[in-house]
């Protein structure tokens, strides 16, 4: 799997997001804004209701763009079996059912599901519990994660 064209989709999901999210505050903002919306008593909060969805969907454009910025000065680097996992790398676990799943760390913003040839990709955020528990460790290290009443174990198989 190529980390570059792992983030090259991440950056086009990314930007997909984007677009609906300026669509979404767009029609929000119109909505809010139109003349028949305006208000005729206390009761009548059409037009208060799409402002605060328009005030939400602009936040979250915002964020988006944040996320573009900071995967767009990501840059992957190869594995080092010294300092262990890191952001940026490639990793593939594997559970106590011997279940396999392939795990791209990356920054803030990112978490998706993409495909990789015929591989499943999972990107997780850098603050993701996974991604946590998993800093530092190498080929063959376990990795537990309590996530509320839930504790997961696996074993880290490969690392690229």
């Amino acid at each position: 799997m190529d980390k570059f064209l792992l983030q090259q989709q991440v950056l086009e999901r990314l930007a997909d997001d984007l677009l609906q999210a300026d669509q979404a505050a767009r029609v929000a903002h119109e909505t809010a804004t139109h003349e028949e919306n305006i208000a005729e008593n206390k009761y009548d909060t059409l037009g208060l209701e799409a402002s605060y969805l328009a005030t939400g969907q602009a936040r979250r454009a915002e964020a988006i763009r944040e996320a573009m910025a900071d995967w767009r000065q990501f840059r992957p680097r190869a594995y080092d079996p010294g300092l262990g996992i890191q952001i940026g790398a490639l990793v593939c676990l594997v559970d106590a059912d011997d279940r396999q799943q392939h795990l791209f760390l990356g920054p803030n913003g990112g978490s998706m599901k993409l495909q990789s040839g015929a591989q499943l990709v999972q990107v997780i955020s850098s603050d993701a519990p996974l991604a946590q528990a998993m800093l530092g460790k190498g080929e063959g290290d376990e990795v537990l994660v309590q996530v509320g009443s839930i504790r997961q174990q696996f074993e880290v198989l490969r690392v690229d």
